[in-house]
């Protein structure tokens, strides 16, 4: 018999491009949930329907995005889980408990305030097995070898995106996005984040931003790095048919200011995911120009 199909053995057999491919996102909300994940995740959710519906349109209003949480490892049993916002503007973090599902109301308001800052960053490691099996057998390793370094700030998540990239982590609320990780890797990855240092290898790109913003810093990051989590942000953005010029502002070592040529491009159809049942195309975002201004 054939060995199954997986979807990340593939990506890196063929060489896939991993950068440009964050989900733009500034807003974060986790929901512990430690029983089976539905596999779109908090929005089939097995609650209260009422509560379901209206956090989840509390956070598409606020253009935040649902992400379901657990520690790794088996936990002890307890009545009270978690559940966070986290905003990227200000790096701030709102934390709360919840027992009976009602509680996740006290969501909504926590979304329109302003959050304590100063807290540890996040780590976020997907293995969403029942969405992807490559999450699963990727991303649990890497969530075991952060939780045994970072016990308080490391959780497994559920889906998100981009799973021929895992093990895939995202640290919030600083917006970044990691794939291709395994243990050894991933603790480099976030010793180097907490160091201060982000180096484009591994990094799929930031959440505030779109694929070409994101396309344009990794080429930053790749030329003048490593770079600290806050030396570099999109200013401007306009396009041109198939093109997109990027300017960026950065802080030493980075030129103040910098213009990058983004061009896109279809790849060769393929299986994408576990899941796939046939083959489509990926977009890769090339840097055919980056220069300081």
């Amino acid at each position: 018999m054939s060995d199954p199909f997986r979807c990340a053995t593939s990506a890196r057999e063929r060489g896939d491009d991993l950068g440009a491919t964050a989900v733009p996102v500034r807003t974060w909300v986790l929901v512990e949930y430690a029983g089976g994940w539905p596999i779109k995740g908090f929005a089939d959710l097995d609650i209260d329907r009422a509560v379901r519906a209206e956090v989840h349109a509390a956070a598409v209003a606020a253009g935040a995005r649902i992400q379901l949480v657990r520690r790794h490892g088996r936990q002890p049993e307890r009545a009270a889980h978690r559940w966070a916002v986290l905003q990227h503007d200000g790096l701030r973090q709102q934390w709360g408990t919840w027992e009976r599902d009602d509680e996740l109301r006290a969501i909504i308001p926590a979304l329109s305030r302003q959050g304590e800052p100063g807290h540890p960053p996040v780590l976020l490691v997907c293995t969403h097995g029942v969405h992807d099996v490559c999450c699963a057998v990727r991303g649990r390793p890497v969530a075991a070898a952060l939780a045994d370094r970072w016990s308080e700030q490391a959780w497994e998540c559920d889906h998100v995106g981009g799973d021929r990239f895992a093990a895939n982590l995202v640290v919030a609320p600083g917006g970044y996005y990691f794939g291709g990780l395994d243990p050894e890797t991933a603790v480099q990855v976030v010793d180097a984040y907490d160091s201060g240092r982000i180096f484009a290898t591994y990094l799929r790109g930031s959440t505030t931003t779109t694929a070409p913003g994101q396309a344009a810093m990794i080429e930053a990051v790749r030329r003048f790095g490593p770079v600290t989590p806050d030396s570099l942000k999109v200013v401007d953005m306009r396009r041109d048919d198939d093109r997109v010029w990027v300017r960026l502002a950065g802080s030493a070592p980075l030129p103040a200011s910098m213009e990058a040529e983004v061009v896109a491009r279809r790849t060769a159809a393929a299986r994408l995911t576990c899941r796939a049942t046939r083959e489509t195309n990926a977009v890769v975002y090339d840097v055919v120009s980056l220069t300081a201004r």
